[in-house]
C-alpha cells in the first residue's frame, strides 16, 4: 500500500510539472501583456522597462524555471493587471468556489444515489419515468442555458431568489463564507442547482445501470432465495457495490464542478475563481492563468490519489488481488 502511493504521488509530480510546461507555453500566445497595463502615450522606452522588470525579455526556459520555483512554494507572481500577489487573489476567491462547488457536490451526489436507486428499484413507477425524463432534460442542456433560464424564471418573473453576486458573506478567519446569512444562502440556490444539475444526471444514470447490473448477479438471486428482506439486498449488498465505479464518477466530477465552475461563476456573476479567470483571459493575466490552471491539475491529481486509496476501503478483492499478486 506504501508503495503504492509513492509510486502514485511521482506520477502525480510528473503530472504537474506536464501540465504547468504545457500551460505557460501556451499562454506565451495569447497576447503581450503589456499592451493591457500602459497607455497609449507611454513610450516605447518606458516598454522596454516594463518588460525587463516584469521578465518577459527572458528565454521561455529561465521564465518556466522561475514559475514552476515559486509555484513549488505557493507562489506564483504578481498579477499584471491587479498589481497584487496571484496567491493573495487566489485565497480571496477561493472561498467562493469551493463553496460554491462542495454544495453543488453535495446535492448532486445525494439526489443523483437516492434517484439512481429508486429507478433501478422500481423500473416502471411512474415517478420512476419521470425521473428519467428529468435526467434526459439535465445532460442534454448546456450549463449557461440552464443558469439562464433558472435566472429567468426564479430571479426575473418569479423574483424569489437573486440573479448575481453571492450576498451578504461573514469572514471567519481568512475564510468567507454566505452559508451564515439570508442573502448569501438565497444567492447560492441558483448557481448551485445549476452547477449540481448535470453532475446529479450522470451519478444517477451510473447509479441505476450499475444497481440494475448487481441486481441480476447470481448472489443477488441467492440471498433472495435464502429470504434476506428486499432492504437488505437493495442497500447493503446491490448498492455496497456499485460503489467502486460510482466513487471514481464522484471523485472526478468534484474535480470537474470545481473547474468549469467557470461558466456559472459567469453567468451569476460569482465572485470566485473562475470569474478571476475569465477576467484575466481578457486581460492577458499570464500569471493568474498559469497559477489557476496548475491549481485545478493539483485538485485532480489530489482526487484521483484519494479515489484509488478509497478504493482499497470499499472493495476487499482489491486487497486480496494485491495480497496474491505480492505473494
Amino acid at each position: 500500500m506504501i508503495s503504492f502511493i509513492f509510486k502514485r504521488v511521482f506520477q502525480s509530480v510528473i503530472v504537474m510539472l506536464t501540465v504547468a510546461l504545457i500551460a505557460f507555453a501556451l499562454f506565451r500566445f495569447v497576447g503581450d501583456p503589456v499592451n493591457n497595463m500602459v497607455g497609449q502615450d507611454t513610450t516605447l522606452e518606458e516598454r522596454a522597462e516594463l518588460r525587463d522588470r516584469l521578465g518577459l525579455d527572458d528565454s521561455f526556459f529561465v521564465q518556466f524555471g522561475r514559475f514552476a520555483k515559486n509555484a513549488a512554494q505557493g507562489e506564483f507572481g504578481i498579477s499584471y493587471q491587479h498589481r497584487r500577489p496571484v496567491s493573495e487573489l487566489i485565497a480571496e476567491r477561493a472561498p467562493a468556489t469551493l463553496e460554491l462547488a462542495l454544495i453543488s457536490a453535495f446535492i448532486a451526489t445525494a439526489i443523483g444515489i437516492f434517484m439512481g436507486v429508486y429507478t433501478a428499484i422500481h423500473r416502471t413507477a411512474l415517478l420512476s419515468r419521470a425521473m428519467m425524463t428529468i435526467s434526459l432534460i439535465g445532460i442534454s442542456l448546456p450549463v449557461f442555458l440552464t443558469g439562464i433560464l433558472l435566472i429567468l424564471l426564479f430571479g426575473v418573473i418569479l423574483r424569489w431568489l437573486p440573479t448575481f453576486g453571492r450576498g451578504e458573506v461573514v469572514q471567519l478567519g481568512w475564510w468567507s463564507t454566505g452559508l451564515l446569512t439570508t442573502s448569501g444562502l438565497k444567492a447560492l440556490i441558483l448557481p448551485a442547482i445549476t452547477l449540481a444539475l448535470f453532475q446529479m444526471t450522470l451519478i444517477m444514470r451510473l447509479v441505476r445501470a450499475e444497481m440494475l447490473e448487481v441486481l441480476r448477479t447470481d448472489f443477488v438471486k441467492f440471498g433472495r432465495a435464502r429470504g434476506l428482506p428486499d432492504r437488505y439486498i437493495h442497500f447493503k449488498t446491490a448498492l455496497k457495490n456499485t460503489m467502486v465505479p460510482v466513487i471514481t464518477i464522484i471523485g472526478l466530477q468534484l474535480g470537474a464542478v470545481i473547474a468549469f465552475a467557470i461558466v456559472t461563476e459567469t453567468v451569476f456573476q460569482w465572485p470566485g475563481m473562475g470569474l478571476l479567470f475569465i477576467q484575466a483571459v481578457r486581460e492577458v493575466d499570464i500569471p493568474i492563468m498559469a497559477a489557476y490552471l496548475v491549481m485545478i491539475a493539483l485538485i485532480f491529481v489530489v482526487i484521483n490519489l484519494i479515489v484509488d486509496i478509497l478504493y482499497y476501503v470499499v472493495d476487499p478483492r482489491l486487497r486480496v488481488d494485491r495480497a496474491a499478486t505480492g505473494h
